[in-house]
């Protein structure tokens, strides 16, 4: 753009200077003042046309930018599709698609053997296990009929509230009973009378726990969202002792 000022501005002297000229031609002029301004004249053409190249460059430039824009903007509407439409809950998977490793724990060092990892968390009280959430590809895989009106969103909602249930459940289970009040000492009670021969070293919560830790309704809606837990082998039920037990796989 500076270039084209500089030009402009020249142009602009060289025409005053011209006008001063022509102005002067009412009257005889010597004959070197009328070969200068031929000499002016000749020189003013030539910076038009250099002018006039500048212009067809500028205009190619601002086409491109214009095409940039275009580009740009296009890009930035895809960006904000893809930000107001991304999962409530993405998807975590804790062991490669091989299934054949397991998963290490953050605190344990990279060089640890395989069967070792799971020692670990065997042996770490504090450790709870959580249900993986839905893949867009399983839940397109789950029959209609089977899914009815649940989302894909709802679907992994439902699979956080159980995590938080029995997140919730073995915290209060790996503490002391002489740490907990009065509600929850009869809650860790409750726990181990629900526990059997099979549930032993498994993580699983009833209906009970899920309307204690969570917001969500035990209804018709659920027992929907349970079949298709199970479709996805997320969860198998448990029946004993009138309790039914939905156990993490």
């Amino acid at each position: 753009m500076s270039d084209l000022e500089d030009i402009g501005h020249h142009i602009h002297d060289r025409i005053s200077s011209l006008q001063r000229l022509l102005d002067l031609s009412v009257v005889e002029l010597p004959q070197h003042k009328i070969k200068k301004l031929g000499q002016e004249i000749f020189a003013l053409e030539r910076l038009l046309e250099e002018f006039e190249k500048y212009v067809g460059q500028h205009k190619e430039q601002l086409k491109h930018l214009k095409e940039l824009e275009e580009s740009f903007q296009k890009d930035l509407e895809d960006v904000q599709d893809i930000r107001d439409n991304i999962p409530a809950h993405m998807p975590r998977k804790k062991c490669p698609a091989t299934g054949s490793e397991p998963v290490m724990n953050q605190n344990e060092a990279p060089d640890i053997q395989p069967a070792q990892p799971e020692t670990v968390k065997k042996n770490n009280k504090s450790f709870v296990r959580e249900m993986e959430f839905i893949t867009m590809p399983e839940f397109e895989n789950i029959p209609q009929y089977m899914k009815g009106r649940i989302s894909y969103d709802q679907l992994n909602a439902a699979v956080q509230s159980i995590n938080i249930a029995v997140t919730a459940k073995y915290k209060i289970l790996h503490q002391s009973v002489k740490t907990l009040n009065n509600h929850t000492r009869k809650l860790h009670q409750r726990f181990k009378d629900q526990e059997t021969k099979v549930t032993k070293g498994q993580y699983f919560v009833v209906e009970d726990d899920i309307r204690e830790f969570t917001q969500m309704k035990v209804d018709k809606r659920f027992q929907g969202i349970l079949n298709m837990l199970r479709h996805c082998q997320r969860l198998r039920e448990l029946r004993g002792g009138g309790v039914i037990r939905f156990m993490l796989l």
